[in-house]
């Protein structure tokens, strides 16, 4: 199943999943996947736990590699051995940001702007664009009153969003965001959301993993629905919104008994929100 595009027919997808197959010791996590990643798509990975949709952003972001079956980046092969030789290697860090679902995984450094400004260290950006590009990610991120604080004392809205703007500093063309709402307050979900919403016609191409059927209209343009390594089915998410019959295969929307007042009982479906 593939993400279409008229405007971008005729580019080169950015990620190409051929028959992709990853195993963690006995357990099967992806089986036989097909997926194509067109340029500058919003694409949405959904799916219960234990799904398969993270394990596949590891792969597309160069962290995991298939036991079985290729994964193509803008036409090249994604391999280990690509990822070693320097050129390529650089090329691919540069243009792709993975935000992990646990910020605490993703944070290391004594402050916020340590942490923001470890990628663009790294790549020997002169240091007034530094200080300027970190400026500015972080009013957008609205936590520049939060640079001097260590990170790790934060709470999980703040460090998912400086884990944010440590990616988006580097402005990558590629986005692979794992679960970016999941166990935050209401304030911290509405910012990650505004942010996925407003980079529809950036150009970036977007590649988020959730659960949450309530914001999928507003994150993806592309919808995958990932099942036991599989991908089931695929469209708009309009589309898989409105097949219940799907969702309640996969786990994401399930039907709860309720008593009216007047004593009848009905059956309603309702979304199933995972706790992870």
């Amino acid at each position: 199943m593939n993400s279409t595009n008229p405007s971008n027919a005729k580019q080169t997808p950015v990620y190409e999943v051929c028959d992709v197959t990853y195993r963690y010791r006995q357990v099967t996590a992806l089986d036989h996947l097909y997926l194509t990643v067109g340029a500058g798509r919003r694409v949405a990975l959904l799916g219960a736990n234990g799904s398969g949709k993270s394990t596949l952003l590891r792969i597309l972001n160069g962290l995991s590699f298939p036991d079985k079956g290729m994964v193509n980046f803008c036409g090249e092969p994604l391999t280990e051995e690509k990822l070693q030789d320097d050129g390529f290697g650089l090329d691919f860090h540069c243009r792709v940001g993975l935000v992990f679902q646990n910020p605490d995984v993703q944070l290391f450094s004594a402050t916020v702007f340590d942490e923001v400004a470890f990628g663009p260290l790294q790549l020997r950006w002169p240091h007034a664009k530094i200080r300027q590009s970190i400026s500015e990610i972080l009013e957008m991120m609205e936590i520049a009153h939060l640079k001097e604080r260590s990170p790790h004392h934060l709470s999980m809205g703040e460090k998912k969003r400086v884990a944010l703007a440590s990616v988006l500093v580097l402005d990558p063309e590629i986005l692979l965001l794992d679960e970016p709402t999941a166990a935050l307050d209401p304030k911290s979900e509405s910012h990650i959301i505004d942010f996925l919403v407003q980079s529809k016609g950036r150009g970036k191409t977007i590649v988020t993993t959730t659960h949450d059927l309530g914001i999928l209209e507003d994150i993806a343009d592309d919808t995958f629905v990932f099942q036991g390594g599989r991908i089931v089915a695929g469209g708009p998410p309009s589309e898989i919104l409105s097949n219940v019959a799907l969702l309640k295969e996969t786990s994401l929307l399930h039907s709860h008994l309720h008593i009216h007042k007047s004593g009848e009982v009905h059956t309603h479906p309702h979304l199933h929100q995972h706790k992870e």
